[in-house]
């Protein structure tokens, strides 16, 4: 009896104050691993729970589990590469409602790219010399390290998966550029940004590396391929769509010397951008929901 009127009287403070608070999970796409992305990404959650007064949590995904979460419906919130964006909105119907704006040097970057690169004493000095060249991206998933300079070996004549001794996944970004430093494979590709940052880090040398194909623009990180808008968080199509407002000005309102944006070494967000170049690539590739 005394245990029944105890519930009676929790419900009945439920129905005076509100319902219990709600959590939400954004999913994070781990391109340098679990820990990293929880380093990184954490304090953007923190960010967002004060700022809307509910729990936001970061759940760190490997490529493959993307989906299946989207797919279950059990993440609220999406931030992963370009490709998976483009792909997750086609068959599930998820939303972009900020891009994010990437740092290099106090420099504003909304838009990202891939570099190939190989040993410096390699003996391979253009994209020629990979045929028949053992080729390790980091997953046939990644976009900045995988589909941009897929597509444009397929545009200089050699088909990644038939011209290639061997065409490799790293898993991580990581991964692909020790591999290359070690010998283990010949040519390499990641997302523009990451040798940069493995250098800042102590953990190679950018002279250490050839940059393959390399573009000489103003874009302050080293890359072979055409610059497409850079990492979208997006919502879920289940997500209350008061509270992805929320997120979205709460995110376009990120000051650049937050903790937040110092933890994810990124200026800001910005209202969404175009993503039609990066269907346009996965369709050039064959990629994917493209691929048909």
């Amino acid at each position: 009896m005394i245990k029944r009127t105890f519930m009676i009287m929790i419900a009945a403070m439920i129905c005076l104050t509100g319902s219990v608070s709600a959590e939400y999970k954004i999913g994070v796409l781990a391109k340098r691993g679990a820990p990293k992305a929880l380093k990184d990404w954490g304090a953007t959650a923190a960010y967002l729970t004060e700022k809307t007064g509910e729990k936001f949590t970061i759940i760190p995904l490997k490529f493959t589990a993307i989906e299946p979460m989207v797919k279950a419906g059990k993440i609220d919130f999406m931030l992963a590469n370009s490709a998976f964006y483009v792909e997750m909105e086609k068959k599930y119907g998820v939303r972009a409602i900020a891009t994010l704006i990437n740092s290099r040097k106090g420099k504003a970057l909304k838009e990202f790219g891939g570099v190939l690169f190989s040993k410096n004493d390699s003996g391979i000095n253009d994209i020629s010399q990979i045929k028949g060249k053992t080729f390790m991206c980091v997953k046939y998933s990644s976009f900045g390290g995988g589909h941009m300079a897929w597509r444009l070996l397929l545009e200089n004549g050699i088909d990644p998966k038939t011209d290639t001794a061997n065409f490799l996944e790293g898993k991580k970004h990581d991964n692909v550029v020790l591999a290359v430093k070690n010998g283990t494979v010949d040519v390499g590709t990641v997302r523009s940004d990451t040798l940069e940052r493995m250098q800042d880090e102590g953990k190679i040398k950018l002279s250490d590396f050839k940059i393959i194909h390399q573009i000489n623009d103003d874009f302050p990180f080293v890359h072979s391929t055409r610059l497409y808008p850079e990492w979208p968080m997006a919502t879920l199509k289940g997500t209350d769509d008061a509270m992805a407002k929320k997120v979205a000005a709460a995110l376009i309102s990120l000051p650049a010397d937050s903790n937040a944006a110092k933890s994810a070494k990124i200026v800001g967000w910005n209202a969404p951008l175009d993503y039609g170049p990066v269907k346009e690539c996965l369709t050039k590739i064959k990629y994917g929901a493209f691929g048909e």
